[in-house]
């Protein structure tokens, strides 16, 4: 694993990188790998090591160390220009709870990925589309469900020059530039080629940087633009600096450093391909970025976030830019930092937590009486009315609230009296209450509509 260092920078004001064309009312999608390159050899030149600088990086075919373009971070999240080949993710490994989801997100509309998410793409692990959300200021792939704010905007701010003698201003002009929320900012990995060249070169890339904190970055700085305060640093090793989920899953699952045909490397800076580069132009997901020189020189470099075919890790180059004779070296950095996609085809297994489903009770409604023309009817003897013999029952008056919850156990009992036969024709037969006999245990009840039916 080779040495790595993560800087991060937290701009105190508004930056200026303007496009490659120059457009003062634009400004670039990113600082690139080249301008930073401009800058870190300024340093190195105020700090009296320009020589060894240039040594160690443009002026060797094998450079001790390559670095990253700026991309922007906010709080503990940073973003990067995902793999070409990989982006929009894979529909295999788009899911969501809610199929609106799958549709409704516009992966296309998100320049800039949390590295975490692009992690998650590389290991082969799902990713819940209902929690991004791309920012159309930024073009920043936000969480959904976390309250976030746009990491930084476009600004144009308008200035013009004042004749001190005549008290009257020329021309009004316009510069774009680009503000960050608080807690926001750019950040950088430096790769280092070994543990020997990290000793020599990585207390100097930190003294370059602080460095550069003072004096600023990218244009307008003589009106105070490109400030920030003092940089952040993060020893590691590389990729774990940065992918720590994926490095670990590397050491797991075994990863092959040797050369292999048509391996796919990920582009984190600019890429100008070198003689011992094998890329395989044929292969791979890539893009061109023209970038303009003093002389209006146009220089094309493979842009970030692109994916070359290679058999071997790529170099990369600085291109001498200057023209004519006698002049000194101008150089525009090509030098690449890239990652070697995994080429796993199935995603790395998790452990997976089985709950236990809940035993399932099923109640039963209680079982009503049976009815219906089927159930038999007791026989119940039903009395001659017109029998002389037949005892007349006269119940006395009982409240209301008594008769209903009185019960009559011996009908025998209850005094009678005689009726002549001459009562009996001069007044109609009273009514007989029958009572019926009661069910016992486990005897169905029968219901009173089909008793009387019967009789």
């Amino acid at each position: 694993m080779q040495p790595a260092v993560l800087i991060r920078l937290r701009p105190a004001g508004p930056w200026r990188y303007g496009p490659g064309d120059g457009g003062q009312t634009r400004v670039d999608s990113l600082f690139r790998s080249d301008r930073l390159f401009s800058a870190l050899t300024q340093a190195a030149k105020q700090l009296a090591f320009l020589e060894e600088w240039l040594d160690a990086t443009a002026g060797s075919s094998s450079p001790a160390l390559a670095f990253s373009s700026l991309y922007p971070f906010q709080g503990d999240v940073l973003y990067v220009t995902p793999p070409a080949n990989l982006w929009p993710p894979p529909p295999a490994l788009v899911t969501s709870p809610s199929p609106v989801f799958l549709t409704k997100v516009r992966w296309n509309a998100a320049y800039f990925v949390p590295v975490s998410l692009v992690e998650s793409i590389l290991t082969g692990q799902k990713v819940l589309a209902d929690q991004w959300a791309p920012d159309p200021e930024s073009a920043c792939l936000l969480r959904r469900d976390r309250p976030s704010t746009t990491p930084f905007r476009t600004v144009v701010r308008t200035g013009a020059a004042v004749d001190r003698i005549t008290k009257q201003s020329s021309a009004a002009h316009s510069f774009a530039g680009v503000e960050f929320e608080p807690g926001a900012g750019l950040w950088t990995v430096v790769q280092f080629a070994d543990e020997t060249t990290s000793q020599v070169w990585n207390e100097r890339i930190k003294g370059m940087f602080r460095l550069l904190a003072d004096t600023g970055l990218g244009g307008r700085r003589s009106v105070g633009w490109g400030q920030m305060e003092a940089p952040e640093f993060e020893d590691g090793g590389w990729p774990a600096v940065l992918f720590p989920r994926l490095a670990r899953a590397l050491a797991k699952n075994g990863t092959s450093d040797d050369a292999q045909a048509g391996s796919l490397y990920w582009m984190l800076s600019l890429f100008s391909p070198a003689a011992a580069d094998a890329v395989d132009w044929s292969g791979g997901d890539y893009k061109l970025v023209e970038r303009n020189t003093i002389s209006g020189k146009q220089v094309r470099l493979v842009a970030e976030g692109s994916v070359v075919a290679a058999s071997a890790a790529p170099v990369g180059k600085a291109i001498d830019i200057a023209e004519g004779e006698g002049r000194h070296p101008v150089y525009k950095s090509g030098i690449a930092l890239s990652l070697k996609l995994p080429s796993w085809p199935e995603p790395i297994p998790e452990e997976a937590t089985i709950e236990p489903v809940p035993e399932i009770v099923v109640i039963e409604p209680p079982e009503e009486p049976a009815q219906g023309p089927d159930v038999p009817v007791p026989e119940v003897p039903v009395p001659d009315i017109h029998d002389p013999d037949l005892p007349i029952v006269v119940a006395e008056a009982e409240p209301q609230a008594e008769a209903e919850n009185s019960e009559v156990e011996n009908p025998q009992e209850i005094p009678q009296t005689e009726a002549t036969s001459q009562d009996l024709e001069a007044e109609p037969p009273p009514e007989v209450e029958q009572t019926e006999p009661e069910a016992e245990a486990g005897e169905e009840p029968a219901g009173t509509e089909e008793s009387n039916d019967a009789v």
